[in-house]
């Protein structure tokens, strides 16, 4: 079995990790883009352009599945990826996870980038699945950034400064960009209140992991021999994790599993 996953940057670690979890024996292949990061401030021409040039790029690992490991990417560049790719690779994109945690009852907030928070995508996912749910969206000045060059004084001053925009009341934190799930619990420590019940967080990396493995037919089998290999694509080019990376925990599970090659 061999998974595939892409991504601007290493916030595709999240959902990687994810798949090494449920299939140890599962080959990765991880196609990055250096060259043309951040994809956030581009045109969604000019985004769809790299993400179809990185998603081909691992397509020539001839994989049995692609996960668009970017709530930014899936956004504007999902349907150019699934007509140039499927059926022959399932496409998988990554959604943030607003109807699990509408469920929840609430008040929910949003953690997303500025491009994405109050758009009419975000907005849309809103009024389909938080019908009735106090929401309150939070722009997240640098963090995606800041997490992406493990920077812990940026990390940490992008949290407080979205976490003073997330009201008291707020139990619920949706996690809409796939870099903050590698700094989930800074997140949580910023944000719970004292005295409160334990802050719920919802990201969507089990998620688009479990998804990947049911459209080619394969359940989770965590239990399995460690024997996946992790080869890492930088902007089409073999190469290795950028040492950022290696600053989470989602990133060192992918080294002590095997070398990235």
């Amino acid at each position: 079995m061999k998974i595939a996953l892409m991504d601007s940057g290493i916030g595709l670690l999240a959902a990687t990790a994810a798949v090494r979890r449920l299939r140890p024996d599962a080959d990765l292949v991880l196609s990055l883009d250096p060259d043309g990061m951040p994809w956030g401030p581009r045109t969604p021409q000019d985004l769809t352009a790299r993400a179809v040039a990185v998603a081909e790029a691992a397509a020539a690992h001839r994989p049995d599945a692609l996960i668009v490991g970017c709530n930014t990417a899936t956004v504007h560049a999902l349907p150019a990826l699934r007509a140039r790719l499927e059926p022959a690779v399932p496409v998988v994109g990554t959604v943030p996870a607003i109807k699990p945690a509408a469920a929840g009852g609430g008040p929910v907030a949003i953690w997303a980038t500025p491009a994405t928070t109050g758009s009419p995508y975000q907005r849309d996912l809103i009024r389909d699945f938080a019908d009735g749910v106090s929401v309150t969206e939070v722009p997240c000045w640098g963090l995606a950034e800041a997490v992406e060059h493990a920077d812990e004084s940026a990390i940490d001053a992008a949290v407080a400064a979205a976490a003073a925009l997330t009201p008291d009341v707020v139990t619920t934190v949706v996690l809409g960009c796939t870099h903050y799930e590698l700094v989930a619990e800074r997140i949580r420590a910023a944000v719970q209140q004292p005295g409160t019940p334990p802050l719920v967080l919802h990201g969507s990396a089990g998620a688009v992991a479990a998804q990947a493995l049911r459209r080619i037919g394969a359940g989770p089998a965590p239990d399995a021999p460690v024997t996946g290999t992790v080869t890492v694509l930088l902007s089409g080019r073999e190469g290795a994790l950028p040492e950022p990376a290696l600053a989470y925990a989602e990133g060192r599970l992918l080294r002590t599993v095997s070398p990235a090659s």
